[in-house]
């Protein structure tokens, strides 16, 4: 009887000491839980100069896209995590060069923005000489106009919106349309500023348009824009010796200081019996509250490019659902940039061990295309990405937007394939 127990018990124990062998054979073999890796993004908008409209929306944006993004990291069981460094630059190119030294200085390589065209020429050569990559959703001068005379030079800088070559044909296709024969071009002294103005003018003319006078104001914009509203009336005079008030136009190639330019033209201004003409940085802006009876009587004739991806309503309902509003074209260009980093970064990272800019650099283009197409499980809020030998995009259509009843209204659609304008 004693020798059953005994053996019951031996048994016991070998049963036991064999559990605890696989288990510690388990426990060996389990492989250890990966490390975060920390993707860190810059983003450079204006949070209160000229172009506060657009920045917040930018950012509002891309606070969502960080969600987003890292839900998607893991879900898929990837080890990485954005992080948004958020800096308000006012549109000034000094201040975007000293946020960017800044970020850099806290190992920050991977930037959205900055938005405007000026600031991305100041910064070119320092991205560049640092292989910092960047990703603007605004900025849309000519890459001549940014210091740029070949592609390999701007390998670092990529421009998720068309530059300013379609944006002037469809403003000119506007104006002929809506019957103008003379306009007066006023706009802000900066590379964007001036890149529609050297792209517009000709095109004016080549649709029959005379172009009367080019004035230029500084940037940043002074605060007093009487001595320039006088010229402009002046040269409005002279131009009604010729035509008709309803064939006479003022374009604005500004930001948001254009709504303070119309707060100090006088109520019995000639300026305010003809259109206005605005562009990419005067549409849909709030700042139409600061002068509703003024802008509701020029109108301001904006174009805006618009694309709008698969993934678009989706995006729009929860920023509507935060924020109370629809969402900006230019942020939908920065949250897929955010994508497009992230995807970026994990290929480079999946692929070496570690984050290479060169590497980088000859990635998001691939990524891009990946991205447009879905590849990724994924699809674009702000439509099908493709980019140029310059990493700009390279096609789009522009929404024709209008203030009628201090409310922006959508007037039409420029069609770059056929250089066509749809109207509402």
């Amino acid at each position: 009887m004693a020798s059953k127990k005994i053996i019951a018990a031996a048994i016991a124990i070998i049963i036991i000491v064999a559990i605890l062998v696989v288990a510690a054979q388990q426990f060996l073999v389990q492989k250890p839980k990966a490390e975060v890796v920390e993707i860190k993004i810059g983003l450079l908008v204006d949070l209160s100069g000229p172009l506060t409209t657009y920045g917040e929306d930018i950012r509002d944006a891309c606070l969502i896209g960080v969600e987003d993004i890292n839900a998607y990291f893991a879900e898929k069981g990837q080890p990485y995590k954005v992080t948004l460094f958020i800096e308000d630059t006012r549109v000034d190119p000094k201040i975007a060069l000293d946020k960017i030294q800044a970020l850099h200085g806290k190992g920050v390589t991977l930037i959205i923005g900055p938005m405007g065209s000026g600031e991305v020429k100041q910064i070119a050569e320092y991205v560049t000489a640092n292989k910092i990559v960047i990703i603007s959703p605004s900025s849309t001068a000519a890459p001549q106009l940014l210091g740029v005379t070949k592609p390999e030079e701007k390998k670092f800088i990529f421009r998720f919106v068309p530059t300013d070559a379609f944006q002037t044909e469809a403003i000119a296709k506007e104006a002929a349309e809506l019957g103008i024969k003379g306009v007066v071009i006023t706009y802000v002294g900066n590379a964007w500023g001036k890149g529609l103005t050297d792209f517009g003018k000709p095109k004016f003319e080549a649709q029959g348009i005379e172009v009367k006078d080019v004035i230029e104001y500084p940037d940043p914009p002074p605060a007093d824009f009487t001595p320039y509203i006088a010229v402009m009336e002046k040269d409005v005079n002279e131009l009604l010796q010729k035509y008709d008030k309803t064939q006479i136009a003022i374009v604005a190639f500004s930001y948001e200081e254009v709504y303070t330019m119309l707060s100090q033209v006088a109520d019995k201004s000639v300026l305010l019996e003809v259109k206005w003409l605005g562009c990419d940085g005067t549409a849909k802006s709030r700042k139409i509250t600061d002068v509703p009876e003024k802008v509701n009587k020029v109108g301001m004739y904006s174009t805006l490019f618009d694309s709008k991806g698969p993934s678009f309503a989706k995006l729009n309902e929860e920023y509507r659902k935060r924020y109370g509003r629809d969402i900006y074209q230019y942020a939908l260009d920065a949250y897929d940039a955010q994508w497009v980093i992230a995807l970026s970064f994990a290929e480079v990272y999946g692929k070496l061990g570690k984050y290479d800019p060169e590497e980088m650099a000859k990635t998001i283009p691939i990524v891009t295309e990946k991205y447009s197409k879905g590849e990724y499980g994924i699809t674009p809020v702000s439509g099908y990405i493709k980019l140029d030998e310059y990493n700009d995009r390279a096609s789009g259509d522009y929404a024709i937007w209008a203030v009628e009843n201090s409310e922006w209204v959508l007037k039409g659609v420029w069609r770059y394939e056929e250089n066509k304008i749809e109207w509402m």
